[in-house]
């Protein structure tokens, strides 16, 4: 006999999981939220919150202002001593931020009436899932829906064995015991660059190995190479072009082997630490999919068609299906996928899902790259503008990097907004929103903006794209 019978039992509570528990509590649905916590941990969240994107923004928000007090507060006329790094409280302050946070979707839970079950999930047939709690008792549970949230893993790179001492992946670079005086960092995509940036800032000489000729893939290309150049100025190497054939641990350090990919000589590089980050993978492994007849492909994604698998009332939402693996799609397919179960109608726009490198500068970006409406063969115009023009940045001394608009070149819809420069991140919102709404830039163009703020840089480039930009 099953323990409790619900509409809904989500597994996994990361940003797709948890998110979409409290919208079903919000719709009235019984609902349930499986989650064993990260590495056995007590905490919810997934990797997002506990080992992911809050704790590595805590590392980078405190590395920032290390640097700007080591490099740049002279400049303004604030004279200190050099700032003493105190990497214990930097990694507490980290440590209670996240806690705050997982206890804030606890509090969320009791709110909306989700009940949480502590342990693995596993499904076990049409409407059966069971859980293993944290002290091995299993328990059965039924549902009509449900709903698969689980999640990524960090990938694995043949030759190269993490053992989270002097080989790491992305979770063991949040906690190194100490400032690496070299740091070797595997892949150049965006989790990299975020970690490398961290560990540069407090002191390391970060050396950045990449298989591809270029940093970032998928980032438009121009704002690609504006960032390699910003982040090389700041004492980043980057090996490009080139792939690790092996890596070897020691108690001191770590050797890496590379070889160009297209072919020459080994060389070895010594290094403290090594960081692989070379993408991450779908965490379908144990979950009882072959129960409902559900098959991942080879790289263990699960095929949906508006969040449905191939298997009646079984979903599949986030890092497990394909698409970007970002919280904020998450979270978006979680909403859409438990209105559509709730029988109303759920919505992804998977043209408009926004990425961000939180690195400084910060690169934001929405929608087609150049190369991608070159390859459509898509008419555009293009407006661009210089933070160096823009006043607030300039009075800040932030000047580095632009804003670039891309729009048809027959009706002016913005089909893409690419940004790298001073808070970005919180910018690249409002194109979001003019995309959903089918603008046009001069919609943009046209509308007041504050003065004087950042935000002017993505007006002046919206004007630009009809060639009546005033301010540069």
């Amino acid at each position: 006999m099953a323990e409790s019978i619900y509409d809904v039992i989500i597994i996994g509570g990361g940003p797709g999981g948890y998110n979409a528990a409290i919208r079903a509590g919000q719709l009235g649905l019984k609902v349930a939220c499986v989650d064993k916590g990260i590495d056995g941990g007590s905490t919810l969240g997934g990797t997002c919150l506990n080992v992911g994107c809050m704790p590595s923004k805590a590392l980078l928000h405190a590395s920032e202002m290390f640097d700007a007090a080591a490099n740049h507060f002279a400049e303004l006329g604030i004279e200190v001593p050099a700032p003493k790094l105190n990497l214990t409280q930097m990694m507490a302050q980290k440590a209670t931020s996240v806690g705050q946070l997982t206890k804030g979707i606890e509090f969320l839970f009791k709110k909306n009436k989700v009940e949480w079950l502590r342990g693995t999930g596993k499904i076990t047939g049409p409407g059966k899932v069971e859980v293993t709690g944290p002290d091995g008792a299993v328990a059965a549970y039924e549902c009509k829906d449900i709903v698969i949230a689980t999640g990524s893993l960090p990938s694995n790179l043949s030759g190269v064995a993490v053992d989270q001492g002097r080989i790491v992946d992305s979770t063991g670079a949040l906690s190194l015991p100490e400032v690496p005086k070299s740091l070797v960092v595997i892949g150049a995509g965006i989790i990299g660059l975020e970690l490398g940036s961290v560990w540069r800032r407090l002191g390391a000489q970060v050396t950045v190995i990449e298989f591809l000729d270029r940093i970032t893939p998928g980032m438009d290309a121009e704002v690609a190479k504006t960032f390699q150049r910003s982040l090389t100025k700041q004492g980043m190497t980057f090996k490009l072009s080139s792939k690790v054939t092996g890596a070897k641990a020691s108690k001191k350090g770590v050797t890496v082997t590379v070889e160009p990919v297209a072919g020459g000589d080994a060389e070895a590089i010594e290094a403290d630490y090594l960081l692989l980050c070379v993408g991450r993978r779908p965490y379908t492994d144990g979950l009882g999919l072959e129960s409902v007849g559900i098959a991942p492909d080879k790289r263990g994604f699960i095929e949906t068609d508006h969040w449905k698998t191939s298997a009646p009332h079984v979903w599949a939402i986030g890092d497990v299906t394909h698409g970007p693996m970002l919280a904020h799609k998450a979270e978006d397919e979680a909403v859409a996928c438990i209105e559509t179960i709730a029988g109303k109608a759920g919505h992804v726009n998977y043209g408009i899902i926004p990425s961000v490198v939180y690195t400084s500068p910060e690169v934001a970006w929405v929608g087609k790259t150049e190369e991608e409406l070159k390859a459509e063969g898509r008419a555009y115009k293009t407006g661009k503008f210089p933070f160096t023009a823009n006043s607030r940045a300039k009075i800040n001394h932030e000047t580095e990097g632009f804003a670039k608009i891309l729009a048809d070149a027959a009706t002016d819809e913005v089909l893409g907004a690419h940004l790298i420069g001073p808070s970005v991140s919180e910018m690249v919102g409002e194109y979001c929103v003019a995309m959903e709404f089918r603008a046009a830039s001069e919609d943009v163009a046209r509308t007041c903006h504050p003065h004087p703020t950042r935000s002017e840089a993505l007006r002046q480039a919206a004007m630009g794209v009809e060639g009546w930009t005033m301010q540069a």
